[in-house]
């Protein structure tokens, strides 16, 4: 058949099981029938989709996840994030702020030459526009940091003629902020490895909460997981909860309102703040916020709230199949060059990583036990507005298996360690206020109280798998050097940098060519540990 016929080829290997798709789910999608070859993708049956423009022309129908594929399912969650989204389609956010809110102007709706913003977006209308470095799925470059907390405004004109508050100028508060104080700037992270990730988070909350509860009134416990404190929990004689030493966690996993209402103590791994529960929720917030794609399981079934005329833009399934891919990414891994001068180097950087004590936070690798390898869909402290557990079968992926891009991890002794390089915990990196290198807004903070507005100095440790090829550095992407990110940090981490400067400059440059390692690996990679020429490499070596 002459493949101009076609609807953009959009999985070249599509089995007849995902052809068999029928109509796309949004509302004004025209007829399609089904492919007669396997392989092929649906034709269409009606003039009128000549000219459409269009990235995903079919979307996958709820309970199709379960029956095509794994390989297909995962080049379907493929395309969702490389899709760059289009008017025709959905894309767009007419009516509604990036937090899913309606704007507070619908007079002023937010198309043309309204329909991107950088600050309050839209910013992008592909997932891959920013996750791209250095290749699809990993981090971005400084142009494609994202503003997050920008999206409670409409559309941001820093406009002081616009007295209506979070329209375009004014904030909550009715202050005019600047562009250095209305936001916060923060670099694009990879995705890779996210799965081993997001299922370390889970089993950790899942410890704390056994220790929390058996913590009786009167009584107190230290939150230990995977050898990472969380500090300790505490209960009055009355049975409330005393969370104030509890460390590492973010405000809404320690909140409590009396004793029947134990904090949660979940153990958020993603955003830079520490936000976002799962890939999943990461996903669905992201497809509204950036892309202006509203989700069935975020804004319910055969509604537009956004105004564009458009219901069910993204279905359960599809959300299923872009978290899945990138859940299943390949992990990173290491280059170490055959030069006999670098080696000698890495391994000393290696040591004095460790012993100077980079590795108290940057922990060189949690376990992951019990199957914990085994990605499940839907994650079971998903916030509302995502799937949850109850709301559909579960979607099962074992993250060692030969059919995931490799580089992976595979279980030893029962065990899958993964060398992530963090603690997963929240720590204060700068000196104070007036540290640069704070965030202005603390995204978990109520939004417009004190708090909100006196931002923080908190970060989610850094995961340092990868790093090396993801410039730029730091939670800001303002550092071009992985020393200046070593450097930039304060507060807790204070000592830790007193020490790297004690060090003489060859031991500081050591620790430079360490971290200079630890990379994302070409796609098909299949060791772990590689040289300059993607070969095997023996580490350390005589091992």
């Amino acid at each position: 058949m002459n493949t101009s016929s076609r609807h953009a080829a959009w999985l070249a290997s599509t089995s007849l099981a995902l052809a068999a798709l029928g109509a796309a789910s949004c509302s004004e999608e025209a007829p399609i029938e089904e492919s007669t070859e396997q392989g092929e993708a649906p034709l269409a049956t009606d003039p009128a989709l000549v000219g459409r423009e269009v990235a995903v022309p079919v979307h996958l129908q709820d309970g199709l996840e379960f029956q095509v594929p794994l390989k297909t399912l995962l080049a379907h969650g493929q395309q969702l994030f490389t899709a760059v989204f289009t008017p025709q389609e959905g894309g767009g956010r007419p009516l509604t702020k990036g937090t899913g809110d309606p704007l507070v102007d619908p007079s002023r709706p937010l198309l043309f030459p309204h329909n991107f913003n950088r600050i309050s977006a839209m910013d992008s209308n592909s997932c891959a526009s920013c996750h791209n470095t250095p290749f699809v799925g990993g981090g971005g470059h400084f142009s494609a940091n994202a503003f997050i907390p920008g999206q409670r405004f409409d559309f941001i004109t820093f406009d002081h003629s616009d007295d209506i508050p979070t329209r375009g100028a004014l904030d909550e508060e009715g202050k005019f902020p600047t562009l250095q104080t209305i936001t916060n700037s923060r670099a694009t992270l990879g995705m890779n490895g996210s799965g081993f990730i997001e299922m370390l988070a889970r089993q950790m909350t899942f410890d704390l909460l056994a220790i929390r509860d058996a913590i009786g009134p009167g009584q107190s416990a230290d939150l230990i997981t995977k050898g990472i404190s969380f500090g300790e929990l505490a209960r009055g004689a009355d049975g409330s909860w005393d969370t104030s030493a509890v460390e590492g966690l973010p405000a809404p996993s320690t909140a409590s309102d009396g004793p029947g209402d134990p904090p949660s103590l979940i153990v958020t791994p993603f955003h830079q703040a520490a936000t976002v529960i799962s890939i999943r929720q990461f996903t669905n917030n992201a497809f509204n916020h950036h892309h202006g794609i509203q989700t069935t399981e975020r804004f319910g079934a055969g509604t537009d709230p956004d105004g564009d005329g458009f219901v069910d833009e993204a279905t359960r399934a599809d959300v299923t199949a872009t978290a899945v891919f990138q859940a299943s990414l390949s992990v990173p891994g290491r280059v170490i060059p055959n030069d006999a001068v670098l080696e000698d180097a890495i391994l000393v950087g290696e040591q004095r990583f460790q012993q100077i004590g980079c590795a108290s936070c940057h922990v060189s690798s949690l376990p992951l036990v019990d199957d914990g390898w085994v990605f499940v869909e839907p994650n079971p402290f998903n916030p509302e507005k995502n799937l949850r557990p109850g709301d559909a079968p579960d979607f099962a992926v074992d993250l060692t298996s030969n059919q995931l891009p490799s580089p992976r991890l595979k279980a030893k002794n029962g065990v899958v360690h993964v060398p992530a390089f963090t603690d997963l915990k929240l720590h204060d990196i700068t000196t104070g206020p007036d540290d640069p290198n704070r965030d202005p807004i603390d995204m978990n903070a109520p939004g417009g109280s004190p708090a909100f507005f006196a931002g923080t100095g908190r970060f989610l440790t850094k995961k340092l798998w990868g790093a090396a090829n993801e410039p730029p550095y730091f939670h800001h992407g303002k550092f071009t050097t992985l020393r200046e990110a070593i450097l930039a940090h304060a507060g807790e981490a204070q000592g830790v940098t007193d020490a790297y400067q004690a060090l003489g400059a060859y031991e500081q440059g050591a620790i430079v060519e360490f971290l200079k390692t630890l990379q994302v690996l070409p796609p098909g990679t299949k060791d772990l540990i590689v040289d300059q020429h993607g070969k095997k490499k023996t580490w350390p070596p005589g091992n």
